[in-house]
């Protein structure tokens, strides 16, 4: 699985957790197990966001336009 499905999967789960976090606010019920699944998730998400970013940045600096800089 590429890291693009990846993350469109992952999405998509946080959408499937709203709607049932939604439906048990509306109803009344506790959803602290559906909220700390939520959280979960994003974590996940700022992971590979964060891991794509600073492997872009690395790569940049490596790049001999950089390094002739210095």
């Amino acid at each position: 699985m590429s890291q693009k499905q990846y993350l469109k999967s992952v999405e998509r789960e946080i959408q499937k957790i709203n709607q049932k976090i939604d439906l048990k606010i509306i109803r009344g019920e506790d959803y602290s197990r559906e909220a700390r699944d939520h959280k979960l998730l994003l974590k996940k998400i700022r992971y590979q966001n964060r891991k794509n970013f600073f492997s872009k940045f690395f790569n940049k600096m490596s790049s001999p336009a950089w390094i002739s800089l210095f």
